[in-house]
């Protein structure tokens, strides 16, 4: 077998057990035999011998994109799909639609367990959320709703309905500027009510909470964490989430499909791969980009629709201290001298006196952009003099002061718009 580079893992050296050859460890070779065992859909693309693998072997299996996956379809992945939708109806399956691509949407298929379970190892890899790993807590969740699943068939029922398990789902429907005064009304009682322990929510709604909480001058002093999830934070919205609930914030990054990868505190750029989950491999994002990175993840120990060399189309940047997600691949600009612009950029830009609960940059042109973004106050000039520089010479930025910025199609929401995608 011809010799082969060994691919850079994010995860710890004790987790993928290294061995120095060419052969592959024998964890990472474990959990491959058993994802082929599991589903038909990787020996139909890419059969395996029955010696022990090497690099060389490992590195020519195919990578997995959400275009395959949402082409192919969840039946795809099983020998009876048949079988599977018995299993939902027996709860020992779970379903769950995503956003998936342009293309449509994606069908997840999980076994009955597997969420709660790696949600409690990725609360285990976090100091902040360890005491909350397999204890009794209370949590309220606030984040677009899906309920094209059997997961989540309680957000149109009262408030004792939509407490479950410990956790509360606090919003109807989706989109939290469309929100009427009175559904912040029972969004603010009902958290009161349920004292969480921890709150959870793609940052914008919560930063919207915040402004919700303050203007009706009440607190939750119960809140002892707050994960940010489902969505990328700027630090306005850490920011003002912070003012209303002065708690430490973690950052838990992961998909539907794939489960929860990575956890750091909120912007102290220390995130780490929860090993229990996945394998992570790092590829070189683009060239000349030093410790820029795309995900390609394998999933550890799931049975239904198990994922083996997945690429998530997010993208990461390796630091002394660990990890930061710098967002979607699509979503990545690059300056005119080829260096990458993302919102942690435009966050250092801003003044330490401009304040928001959201914005949104997008590019017009190729040197002109517009600063959305939804403020009590209106942003003085240095704020778009500051973020042109940020960005380029001879860029030119305008800003817009808005009651409202609704999210994409998808349910979710951008921080950073270029005009297209650049190679």
């Amino acid at each position: 077998m011809e010799a082969a580079a060994e691919p850079l893992f994010a995860n710890s050296p004790d987790a993928l057990g290294r061995n120095g050859s060419t052969l592959i460890p024998e964890r990472l070779e474990a959990e491959v035999r058993a994802i082929y065992s599991r589903s038909p859909l990787y020996t139909s693309r890419f059969p395996l011998h029955t010696e022990r693998l090497h690099w060389a072997c490992f590195n020519e299996i195919p990578v997995l994109t959400k275009k395959e996956i949402v082409e192919r379809g969840h039946c795809a992945f099983f020998d009876d799909c048949g079988e599977v939708d018995a299993a939902v109806q027996r709860n020992e399956f779970e379903y769950e639609s995503t956003s998936g691509t342009t293309s449509g949407p994606m069908t997840v298929i999980m076994e009955n367990g597997w969420w709660d379970e790696q949600t409690r190892r990725a609360y285990a890899a976090s100091p902040i959320l360890a005491p909350f790993a397999g204890t009794p807590h209370r949590k309220a969740v606030l984040a677009p709703v899906g309920c094209s699943s059997n997961l989540c068939p309680y957000s149109d029922f009262e408030f004792p309905q939509r407490y479950f398990n410990g956790t509360a789902y606090l919003n109807l429907s989706s989109d939290p500027f469309a929100f009427s005064e009175a559904e912040w009304d029972r969004i603010v009682v009902e958290t009161q009510a349920v004292k969480p322990d921890i709150l959870e929510g793609e940052p914008v709604y919560l930063s919207l909470l915040a402004r919700a909480v303050m203007k009706r001058k009440v607190t939750i002093p119960s809140v002892k964490a707050v994960i940010l999830t489902y969505g990328k934070a700027s630090l306005q919205h850490s920011r003002r989430i912070m003012e209303a609930f002065p708690a430490p914030q973690v950052d838990l990054y992961g998909s539907t499909e794939a489960g929860y990868i990575f956890v750091g505190e909120a912007f102290k750029d220390d995130s780490q791969v929860i090993d229990g989950n996945v394998f992570v491999e790092l590829r070189p994002f683009r060239e000349g980009l030093r410790d820029v990175f795309q995900i390609v993840v394998t999933t550890r120990e799931r049975k239904a629709m198990p994922l083996l060399r997945y690429l998530t189309g997010d993208v990461v940047k390796r630091l002394t201290t660990g990890f930061r997600l710098l967002g979607r691949e699509r979503d990545m600009f690059f300056r005119a001298d080829g260096s990458l612009l993302t919102t942690a950029d435009v966050d250092r830009a801003f003044p330490e006196d401009f304040k928001c609960w959201h914005y949104s940059l997008s590019q017009v042109s190729e040197n002109r952009w517009t600063l959305d973004y939804v403020a009590d106050h209106t942003a003085s000039p240095e704020v778009a003099d500051a973020v042109a520089a940020a960005i380029g010479p001879g860029t030119r930025v305008g800003t817009v002061r808005r009651k409202i910025l609704p999210p994409a199609a998808s349910g979710k929401f951008s921080l950073l718009k270029p005009l297209a995608p650049q190679a």
